[in-house]
């Protein structure tokens, strides 16, 4: 068995767009085969492969192009020029509404499916029970899918393509329709097939997600192939990327909203000191301010980079100011290791206000706080500084993933976070009442 599910090589989907209808015609009857149309690159050069057993996330805005590739992996669409070889059985979760038909009712369309993927009418029937208990959607079953609520037919499609035991499973942005339960379960499914090897393409427009659940992404961005990496090298890009295009839309309204300024304090008369920070290479920079420095200490000032939990710590953002500047904001992102976002902490959020700084300042901001019981391991810090409000800013610097912490939690740790409890027992007669 090979150890590629998915090997796309120099794939272009090419789209004929005429004018006028008319056009068409002419084209097909022309003796001087003149051109009538203009060629539309849905896809434009396309390559990646897929290893076996991994989950690789698409990113990209709407229409460059994530929808038609997957098309052309499930063989929903043929590519105009390229190779795609797929080994093993692929299910997919495209657009609501993809295989299945809507006059039927819901279990007609799971043996409708089942049949599509070659099983049996007695194979699909052993999948039923386990694709109704997932599903979770009651008498709904027996009724035509046309009737269903957007979220209910998500629950049914997504319990068909898990249940048929796919070899590569394919998602394609239809978990944002359901309900934060139905979420959840999907993501814990997610986790249960990648334990099983079964190859997943995850389609979001959750950068949280996608750095959660995959090892490598495929960028796509106007139709061509941006960048296919390991998951972080990939996102912070894509996410500086999206910065840059939100600092262009933000930039003229900077100047229109009225400001809380935070008073600076001056500093002692002494040379200062501090740790240089080594930023990574996608991060964002700025020739007007630079974060030169960035780390915690303890209670007893020492600098450290491994934390106990309950205990309180200071977070320190140095910044050199290399012009005025004005509506500031400064701040940092606590992740873990898989990129999920556990703490966001600003200026802006703490106080409703801003600083100003003058070309030649060293600004030094210090976030203290007490370390919440969160579960021991790696974690990653960002620190950031922005100009502007929190609903309209312009990024200025941003150091991605630049310092790790170590936390030591002596408890138990079955959760990412815990919270503390008082706890009481109470014993009652056998009668007792329940109030609906």
């Amino acid at each position: 068995m090979s150890d590629i599910s998915i090997n796309i090589k120099n794939v272009s989907k090419i789209y004929k767009l005429y004018d006028k209808p008319i056009d068409r015609l002419k084209e097909s009857l022309s003796i001087s085969k003149k051109c009538f149309h203009r060629d539309f690159y849905a896809l434009n050069d396309i390559s990646f492969d897929v290893k076996r057993g991994e989950t690789v996330g698409i990113i990209g805005k709407n229409g460059s192009g994530k929808s038609t590739l997957l098309k052309i992996i499930t063989g929903v669409l043929s590519p105009s020029s390229g190779e795609v070889t797929v080994n093993g059985r692929v299910s997919a979760l495209l657009e609501l509404g993809a295989g299945f038909n809507m006059e039927f009712t819901g279990i007609q369309n799971i043996y409708l499916n089942g049949t599509m993927m070659g099983y049996s009418s007695a194979e699909v029937e052993k999948k039923i029970p386990a694709i109704l208990e997932f599903a979770d959607i009651g008498d709904f079953i027996n009724q035509p899918v046309k009737t269903y609520s957007s979220g209910m037919f998500a629950r049914l499609a997504f319990a068909v393509a898990i249940n048929v035991e796919p070899d590569i499973l394919i998602v394609d942005e239809a978990l944002s329709v359901g309900d934060i339960f139905f979420q959840n379960k999907c993501f814990k499914k997610f986790d249960e097939l990648k334990e099983k090897n079964t190859t997943i393409i995850f389609v979001s427009h959750d950068i949280g997600s996608i750095r959660q659940m995959c090892s490598r992404v495929l960028w796509l961005d106007a139709s061509s192939q941006v960048l296919y990496d390991d998951r972080e090298i990939v996102c912070a890009q894509y996410l500086n990327k999206r910065f840059a295009e939100n600092n262009e839309i933000n930039s003229e309204l900077i100047g229109s909203f009225e400001y809380n300024n935070i008073k600076l304090n001056d500093g002692a008369v002494q040379l200062a000191k501090f740790p240089k920070v080594d930023p990574r290479e996608n991060s964002v920079f700025s020739d007007s301010i630079e974060i030169v420095s960035f780390f915690l200490s303890d209670s007893k000032d020492k600098i450290t980079e491994e934390l106990d939990v309950d205990n309180t710590y200071d977070c320190h953002i140095v910044a050199n100011i290399k012009e005025d500047m004005d509506h500031l904001i400064a701040g940092f992102v606590w992740e873990s290791n898989r990129g999920v976002s556990l703490f966001a902490v600003n200026t802006f959020i703490e106080s409703g206000a801003n600083f100003d700084a003058k070309k030649g300042d060293v600004v030094e901001i210090i976030f203290s706080f007490r370390l919440p019981r969160i579960m021991k391991g790696d974690y990653l810090l960002s620190p950031a500084i922005a100009q502007g409000t929190q609903e309209n800013h312009i990024t200025l610097t941003w150091l991605t993933n630049v310092k790790k912490i170590i936390v030591n939690n002596p408890s138990y740790n079955l959760s990412l976070v815990e919270i503390e409890a008082d706890t009481k027992l109470y014993k009652y007669k056998k009668e007792f009442v329940v109030v609906e």
